[in-house]
């Protein structure tokens, strides 16, 4: 858990929410200088003219925090996510409003004792959303496909055993049910799934088609696919979700980052309930890890180069076998921060395979 502990003339802490917003102003005392209920972007303009000397605003992470960055970038004003679930951890209390809330960001931002998340930079946001989209039609899509695997198997029948996220093998497949209703489920779900499939190859078409060997997006997509293994698609889906890993001093904030941190809790020495820090992150990572071929690589060139000092190389100069790296998402993701912080000294974009 980070925190943020600038030192400023003034804290604004803001209660945001999707049309309306509640601030409050306080000095590096304490005192509460300005507390109300703000419509828009102008109104929220003037009611911090009069403290922009020095002022930082800090606002929860939720959906709608975008235009509130982009409008402090522009106007030259600090500003600072907070993570909503660590901030919820420390100022939770019997009473919450707008009020309330916004006070106690306010206090949180003076203090230090504000956790900070990572504010994406606005040029990739929708690349990122974009991709994030993808993964969430995919998901939608295996279901689907799990869902169509399940019916056979609850009236004893065997599943279909061609890959029906392609377009022959739905129509060649045999519904071979009696009851209309199952049918036209079966039908249905079929008819969804190529639907999903067409917006997902659309989506990695228009991706693909973007990303460019140029600049410094194109090194680290280039950098990406120099892994054994990751390919456009994949290389643009880490690329966005990670933006750079050179954000990540250490390979344990890296491993903690992708919710793969297994928090410890104790009170008198009793262990107790504990929470990651939200929706594991590393599938994304870790799914280039799905074919044995591609961790086997990856880790035997790490265990060759030995070009870090991690606490975690023990765990990468063990000698595993393929499968067991496929359950081992920690060991992925500690290979593939090793691998690419290794290479950004040396790797040029025509390395390309």
């Amino acid at each position: 858990m980070k925190f943020y502990n600038e030192q400023h003339e003034y804290y604004c802490g803001i209660d945001l929410h999707a049309k309306t917003m509640y601030v409050c102003i306080v000095d590096k005392v304490g005192k509460v200088l300005c507390h109300k209920n703000v419509p828009n972007k102008e109104a929220l303009l003037r009611v911090i003219a009069p403290y922009r000397e020095n002022l930082a605003i800090a606002v929860e992470c939720m959906f709608c925090w975008y235009w509130l960055a982009d409008v402090c970038a522009a106007e030259g004003i600090t500003f600072v996510l907070g993570h909503a679930l660590y901030m919820k951890a420390i100022h939770g209390g019997k009473a919450a409003n707008d009020r309330i809330d916004s006070e106690k960001i306010a206090m949180l931002l003076k203090s230090g004792m504000l956790p900070k998340a990572f504010v994406y930079p606005a040029q990739q946001r929708g690349a990122r959303d974009l991709m994030r989209r993808r993964l969430f039609f995919v998901h939608r899509r295996s279901e689907l496909l799990a869902h169509v695997q399940m019916t056979f198997q609850q009236y004893n029948l065997p599943p279909p055993t061609t890959d029906l996220v392609h377009h022959k093998s739905r129509n060649e497949l045999d519904i071979p049910f009696s009851d209309e209703a199952v049918v036209r489920m079966v039908e249905t779900d079929l008819a969804t799934i190529g639907h999903l499939t067409t917006q997902i190859h659309n989506l990695e078409s228009f991706v693909t088609s973007q990303v460019k060997l140029k600049g410094e997006i194109g090194f680290n997509i280039a950098l990406l696919r120099s892994v054994p293994g990751i390919g456009p698609v994949l290389s643009a889906t880490i690329f966005y979700e990670i933006h750079d890993i050179t954000r990540f001093p250490s390979v344990q904030d890296f491993v903690s980052y992708c919710r793969l941190i297994k928090p410890q809790k104790t009170s008198a020495g009793n262990p107790k309930a504990a929470v990651s820090g939200g929706v594991p992150k590393s599938e994304i990572i870790t799914c280039a890890g799905h074919s044995p071929k591609r961790l086997c690589s990856l880790c035997a060139q790490q265990r060759e180069k030995e070009c870090t000092k991690l606490s975690a190389a023990s765990i990468l100069s063990q000698k595993h076998s393929q499968f067991s790296l496929i359950k081992s998402p920690e060991l992925c993701t500690l290979s593939f921060y090793a691998e690419l912080r290794g290479r950004l000294r040396n790797f040029m974009p025509t390395q390309l395979n």
